[in-house]
């Protein structure tokens, strides 16, 4: 559809009392195709999300039952025992958890999982105080609250409480039940709670940044549910409370503890940088450009795009991953990009979708959804194993065992004592079919390569298209018009930034060597010249049903350099097949991945491997590798076969070394002493 009105009016005479506006005075320009109205086939992702469904929520909520957290919203409700869980914070993983569930619904119809939502449901509910307050972790014991809580409501806020973050999620995963549903019942418990929040906070009110930013973009989604402004005028005065406080001092011992850490050193407008905890900031960022689009703020919208250009220009890891310091989960400064302690947290990399899928909602370039590709095949994906229910935290971007090199190995944990990641990824998977496709207009999208129908309408008119393909391990993409009321729509399908010699939509990271590949575009069977528009191949022709468009993108081996202000990956490549960026786990590689050299105008071949990790393109080549042999005290080069595979899918066959970035030579050799060793052990 091309605007939100008629949503908003059926949802706001679905709501009987409460007000639908009767003209939006402001919006994206471009809409996301709702996720109800997309249904997938897609061989790589239908799997995944079927795991999502099957496995993953289930697990997460048998999870939130057995370590307490149900138990919480059940304490609440009857005013008596002791918050059991650690995290004042943790009601957020049911929402998550609902959420999740109430997208997978609309995927996947189980009357199952409906009637245990309908009881969890209703749990929150009763624990909900009579003026809309929900927070089990006062609501339990008011008088002992949490030590994180404070004495009174709201307090500490932006310090520790995280009470406007659990509201937040609360009305995330209420938008989502309701347009999965049609039911009203955690909607309602939502909406008493927004009215609360905006009775206590504003103008005139009580002031405060709310510390972990999520609120804001969730009060954005209760305003379009109802169009009661309050809700809009909220946020905004959220993004507007910021800058009370100084910056980062990185003398200090404490960075949690400085107004850069919650982006609260500067007011929005006059942010320049991506800073301080990244999901936090990416939360922040996401609401930035929602109200930008819903309030026409210039000054917004020129802080949101300068704080995403040096995000993408100096603070962004090559697998799409964000927050590179493990100290505070921030981002670091520019360039400040280390491999070997790498944080990139998995719930940035579901942030950092939001905000891309924004951006573009904003500007329609391709450019956003460049990026929203990288990082959900590569960054994103690798946070959760392929069983489904095993995850990380961080996603490390090189493990290395050696002498002088000693690390912990990461492995795969099923659930975590602060455990946002799991439950992010189960609300973030069964909402993709919402980032397939755009529409303004009569202009629509195509931004992700996922096979699949979707059920549009152009001036009234339906149109239903129907995508065909083996991406990512496939550039050959298909798109059929099945069914057309109407001929006058223009198709814009993305050009990915890969396909046309460009690695990042910056120089951050580029080519190594230029490709005479191009992208061909036919209909019908015939090959077409197209425009290219900011990255979108435009095709505009009076349409018919059974015409078909093929798009073919050359799946080249691409050896990737990083900016040389980048130290750690000075000498260095990295490997990508479309959008695809691969790494050498041990297990593949003679139980070695930190000795393998990959010199210019090495000959790579990308092989079919049904069998392996659940169905992978692998990567092949020889290249010379370091050995040492201690007996003779000798170093040599030789001969050995590299084999990589995608990034997301490491760590699923047990621990040892991986990299993403190999030396094109060998410039260097560090010899360490064995009591040098024995100290660094110690330590």
């Amino acid at each position: 559809m091309t605007s939100p009105m008629p949503f908003l009016l059926a949802v706001g005479l679905a709501l009987g009392a409460l007000p639908a506006p009767a003209q939006q005075r402001a919006d994206y320009p471009i809409q996301a195709v709702p996720f109800t109205k997309v249904k997938l086939t897609d061989a790589f992702w239908q799997p995944r999300l079927k795991t999502n469904t099957t496995i993953t929520i289930p697990a997460s909520f048998q999870r939130c039952e057995a370590t307490n957290r149900v138990k919480n919203f059940e304490m609440a409700a009857a005013k008596s025992g002791k918050f059991a869980t650690t995290f004042p914070f943790d009601d957020t993983d049911i929402y998550k958890t609902l959420e999740g569930a109430s997208y997978s619904l609309s995927l996947y119809p189980d009357k199952e999982l409906a009637a245990y939502l309908d009881v969890l449901i209703d749990k929150v509910a009763k624990a909900q105080e009579p003026d809309g307050y929900l927070y089990t972790a006062r609501t339990i014991d008011p008088a002992h609250p949490h030590p994180w809580a404070g004495a009174q409501r709201w307090e500490k806020e932006r310090e520790l409480s995280h009470e406007l973050y659990n509201a937040g999620h609360l009305y995330e995963a209420a938008v989502a039940h309701y347009q999965a549903t049609g039911k009203k019942t955690l909607l309602n418990i939502a909406l008493k709670n927004a009215d609360l929040v905006c009775s206590v906070f504003g103008p005139g009110k009580r002031v405060v940044a709310p510390g972990h930013e999520i609120v804001e973009m969730a009060l954005v989604k209760l305003y379009r549910v109802t169009g009661k402004p309050e809700y809009l005028q909220t946020a905004k005065f959220f993004l507007e409370a910021r800058g009370q406080y100084k910056g980062y001092d990185p003398k200090s011992p404490d960075v949690w503890r400085n107004g850069q850490y919650w982006q609260d050193d500067k007011p929005v407008v006059a942010q320049k940088e991506a800073e301080g905890h990244a999901v936090r900031a990416e939360y922040l960022y996401s609401a930035m450009a929602d109200v930008a689009a819903l309030t026409g703020d210039r000054q917004l919208l020129a802080a949101v795009d300068t704080i995403w250009q040096n995000m993408v220009s100096k603070k962004f890891y090559v697998t799409g991953g964000t927050g590179a310091v493990p100290g505070g989960e921030r981002f670091g400064q520019n360039y400040e990009l280390p491999n070997a302690t790498a944080y990139n947290e998995t719930c940035a990399s579901v942030a950092h979708i939001y905000w891309n899928q924004r951006m573009f909602q904003l500007h329609g370039d391709s450019k956003y959804a460049d990026i929203m590709e990288k990082v959900l095949y590569n960054g994103l994906l690798s946070g959760v194993g392929l069983d489904g229910k095993s995850f990380f935290y961080s996603n490390a971007m090189q493990i290395k065992n050696s002498a002088s090199f000693p690390q912990t190995e990461p492995a795969r944990v099923g659930w975590f004592e602060c455990s946002c990641c799991p439950t992010n990824l189960a609300r973030l998977f069964p909402s993709l079919p919402g980032y397939v496709y755009g529409q303004n207009g009569k202009d629509i999208y195509v931004n992700l390569f996922v096979s699949g129908s979707a059920d549009l309408a152009v001036n009234n008119k339906a149109v239903r298209l129907t995508q065909t393909n083996n991406y990512p391990w496939s550039g050959d993409l298909k798109f059929t018009v099945e069914h057309a009321a109407t001929s006058d729509f223009n198709l814009l399908v993305r050009i990915p930034g890969w396909a046309r010699g460009q690695a990042m939509p910056s120089d951050l990271y580029t080519f190594a060597t230029p490709s005479a590949a191009k992208v061909t575009i036919k209909v019908n069977g015939k090959p077409v010249s197209y425009a290219l528009q900011h990255g979108y191949a435009v095709l505009a022709r009076k349409w018919k049903k059974n015409d078909v468009v093929e798009v073919s993108l050359p799946m080249e081996v691409r050896t990737v350099q990083a900016h040389p202000n980048v130290p750690d990956n000075v000498g260095k490549v990295a490997l990508q097949r479309g959008p695809v960026v691969y790494c050498a786990e041990w297990t593949d590689n003679e139980g070695k991945a930190s000795n393998i050299i990959v010199p210019v105008g090495t000959a790579f071949t990308a092989v079919e491997k049904p069998e392996v990790l659940n169905g992978i393109t692998q990567l092949t080549a020889s290249v010379p590798v370091v050995k040492v042999d201690p007996a003779t005290n000798t170093i040599s080069t030789v001969r050995q076969t590299l084999t990589a595979i995608p990034y997301y899918a490491w760590a699923n066959r047990g621990k040892g070394e991986m990299t993403v970035w190999f030396p094109q030579q060998v410039t260097d050799v560090d010899l360490v002493t064995r009591r040098a060793v024995e100290a660094t052990h110690a330590k």
